[in-house]
């Protein structure tokens, strides 16, 4: 992928970033993932800046397997929250069944990579694709060439997670945004 390319994707997803944070903070985030091909499947990292100490939500396309969960950094080291996690890598995850404390593997060389990266890339919806990866067409050798600098973690679930500040967290907001919509629709305030 070149320069240029890059940076249009990860300005692409830096705008799309707080839709789909916001759609989790409305209790809405499990319904991001009823489309996996299309839109892909999504679930929230929660890291705290190595540098700033500031916590962090990031949205990431995932795929499960044998209980883990797998998410890849598609802009290999250079993405910060993958640095995050490494720095940390005891942290929060909201997946469609809940919150989570897990602990955090980059797993790249495993054995097994390509059918796992392979899964997240099918789980990632159109981001596969605009990074010009057809995860369901490529060979495992083409797939492995085409990922050679992207980054694949495990998330081992260690406990769940309750309590204020996880997914839903401003679902109050509803009742204020039916209203609003009922007033707009009434053509309110008239004069």
């Amino acid at each position: 992928m070149s320069q240029t390319s890059e940076h249009l994707l990860r300005q692409m997803f830096k705008r799309l970033n707080p839709l789909m944070l916001w759609h989790w903070r409305v209790g809405m985030g499990a319904y991001l993932n009823f489309w996996p091909s299309g839109i892909g499947r999504f679930l929230i990292l929660i890291h705290t800046g190595r540098k700033s100490g500031r916590l962090y939500r990031t949205p990431v396309n995932y795929a499960e397997r044998d209980g883990d969960v797998y998410v890849t950094s598609g802009f290999g080291r250079s993405a910060d929250w993958y640095h995050n996690l490494m720095a940390q890598p005891r942290t929060e995850v909201w997946l469609p069944d809940g919150r989570w404390l897990v602990e955090v593997e980059d797993v790249t060389e495993s054995a097994g990579k390509t059918a796992i990266m392979r899964d997240v890339l099918q789980g990632s919806g159109f981001a596969a694709y605009l990074a010009g990866i057809n995860p369901h067409r490529l060979s495992d050798a083409d797939l492995d060439a085409g990922t050679a600098s992207y980054r694949l973690l495990r998330l081992r679930r260690v406990a769940p997670l309750a309590g204020s500040g996880g997914p839903g967290d401003v679902i109050w907001l509803w009742p204020l945004l039916v209203l609003l919509a009922f007033l707009l629709g009434r053509g309110w305030p008239r004069r």
